[in-house]
């Protein structure tokens, strides 16, 4: 049997630069989208731009994940040109003020993710698994980049129409190791795993989920939370997304305990905390 330390202790490869994974990671949320669930058009120019991401480096964020396409459900359709105007110049302005910052770019469209990484992006987020774009899967393996592996049932204009799963755990990691091999066996072993909570999950799938994570270590690889300000938190306390916070702090601090080494999310400084908590927690 595997030592459960050194089954956790992982690492990835950013631009030849080893990220250590042993101490869990923050990567920060920029939407460059109009309409995004949380922080839509909050960002009119490159000056307010900077300001933000500088606001997730200074506190901590180890990532900065961009997204130009949003995948809430019922999202206006963009297109790829729309997608790569919105990504593209963002990046570059990010790298010319932040050289060493780490990025990763949201996307499941081969020639964004492609364009994204010749210009200098770390890491690939990719929603739909190259299930959208078989193209993606591509532009993985030649450029040998970490990978951001999810599950989603369904589209982002269906995934919530009738999410139907028989044991939602199971199913999950039965598609994520799926996709794993294929990855592995091209020589791509920088991946990192999202169970896709709210992808074509009901509340209560996602509450599973959340309270099976720990199994999703059977597949060896990094996990990543993205729960910040979700549904599954605001619909059960009744509130809105803005009040949120608190029950994003409370469901990172459960997928910390499960094995979770990324928190993808809105709020740096209440995740820096989290983790800090949780640090102490195993000293």
């Amino acid at each position: 049997m595997k030592d459960t330390y050194l089954l956790d202790n992982f690492s990835i490869n950013c631009k030849g630069n080893l990220i250590d994974l042993s101490k869990p990671k923050i990567m920060g949320i920029i939407n460059v989208t109009p309409d995004s669930f949380y922080d839509g058009g909050k960002i009119k120019s490159d000056k307010e731009l900077l300001i933000k991401v500088e606001k997730f480096l200074d506190p901590g964020a180890d990532f900065i994940d961009i997204g130009g396409y949003s995948s809430k459900p019922g999202a206006e359709e963009v297109s790829e040109n729309q997608e790569i105007n919105r990504v593209i110049p963002n990046l570059e302005l990010i790298l010319k003020k932040f050289p060493s910052s780490l990025i990763s770019i949201d996307t499941f469209r081969s020639k964004v993710a492609d364009e994204a990484l010749h210009i200098g992006a770390s890491i690939i987020n990719d929603i739909s698994a190259w299930e959208i774009d078989p193209k993606l899967f591509n532009v993985i393996v030649n450029h040998k980049c970490p990978y951001i592996l999810m599950h989603m049932q369904g589209t982002p204009s269906t995934m919530q129409v009738n999410p139907n799963y028989k044991n939602v755990t199971q199913e999950v990691i039965k598609f994520l190791s799926e996709k794993l091999f294929e990855l592995q066996k091209n020589g791509v072993h920088d991946v990192i795993i999202d169970p896709g909570f709210g992808f074509g999950k009901s509340l209560d799938h996602n509450f599973k989920l959340m309270s099976e994570l720990d199994q999703l270590r059977v597949l060896e690889q990094p996990i990543l939370a993205g729960i910040s300000r979700k549904s599954m938190i605001y619909k059960i306390l009744k509130i809105k997304s803005l009040n949120s916070i608190n029950g994003t702090t409370a469901l990172n601090m459960i997928a910390l305990t499960k094995g979770c080494k990324i928190l993808r999310v809105h709020d740096i400084k209440e995740a820096k905390e989290c983790i800090k908590i949780y640090q102490q927690l195993k000293m």
